[in-house]
């Protein structure tokens, strides 16, 4: 069901949005990807960390769900290709298929937030993809073009983690009109998503902000802010790169069943919506 092509261009411009009255490649050799007939996209956000394991694709959810209640149309483009983890927290098992025009129908969930993930094109789920880069890239592009989205106020890019040339692809091959970065509190993890912001500097990708996530734990008795993981990071981090600070996520009791169980549109989290005022003043 899925047609992979060249990641790059091939020097066959016919029909590409990118070429020149006289044939040749005006993008570089990078094919600018565009929708198919079934697709109308006003906003696509990428979601990026420097690194995994900071909650990138949990922030992704939560921004689709809280977008999803005030009334926009969502979808989901699960680029995280070898290791998705999108659809269990919607809890969506099913397979995508293809319609007459051989595009892919993505997944629903009960809300109508719409979802694709590489988890939906494998016979098992815990099937590994084991793809080199080039591969990987072709189908995040795919992704894009080849899925039968229909109309959407916003397109989710939840990215792989780092600067990897799947990351460098949908940089330049995909129109996206922003990106929010999601770090956590430790030194590290702050000093390895300067390279992703740094990246989408040089790729001038507009920045929309930072999202601080697993910031503080709630005490349940006295409500104080504790900082299991150091003192936030994020204000200084905003200061020296530039990058609006939108928000802090707590660590919250129960967050982690309900995601594990495919209840992650039951989260309730407002110290996202900050970010979601963000994307909706693009």
């Amino acid at each position: 069901m899925i047609r992979l092509f060249s990641a790059d261009c091939d020097g066959n411009c016919a029909g590409c949005p990118s070429a020149n009255p006289d044939g040749t490649c005006s993008s570089g050799g990078i094919q600018q990807c565009v929708p198919n007939k079934y697709t109308t996209i006003k906003k696509v956000i990428g979601v990026v960390s420097g690194k995994g394991g900071v909650g990138k694709s949990f922030v992704t959810s939560l921004l689709a769900s809280y977008l999803n209640k005030q009334g926009k149309k969502v979808g989901i483009l699960d680029g995280d290709i070898v290791g998705p983890s999108i659809p269990k927290s919607f809890n969506i098992h099913s397979a995508a298929y293809g319609n007459e025009d051989k595009l892919i129908v993505p997944g629903f969930t009960e809300s109508e937030i719409k979802i694709i993930s590489t988890n939906m094109m494998l016979e098992h789920e815990d099937d590994p993809i084991i793809w080199r880069g080039s591969l990987v890239s072709s189908l995040l592009k795919q992704f894009y073009t080849d899925v039968a989205w229909g109309e959407l106020d916003v397109l989710l890019i939840d990215m792989p983690p780092g600067t990897s040339d799947v990351t460098l692809t949908a940089f330049q091959s995909l129109p996206i009109d922003g990106i929010v970065i999601v770090t956590s509190p430790q030194d590290l993890v702050s000093l390895i998503v300067k390279k992703a912001i740094n990246m989408a500097k040089m790729m001038n990708i507009p920045i929309i902000g930072a999202v601080e996530n697993m910031s503080y734990v709630l005490c349940p008795k006295c409500n104080e802010k504790i900082e299991i993981y150091g003192k936030s990071k994020l204000d200084d981090f905003s200061k020296e790169t530039g990058v609006k600070a939108l928000a802090k996520l707590p660590i919250k009791e129960g967050v982690s069943e309900l995601i594990d169980s495919g209840k992650v549109e039951e989260v309730k989290m407002d110290e996202i919506l900050p970010v979601i005022k963000a994307i909706e003043s693009l």
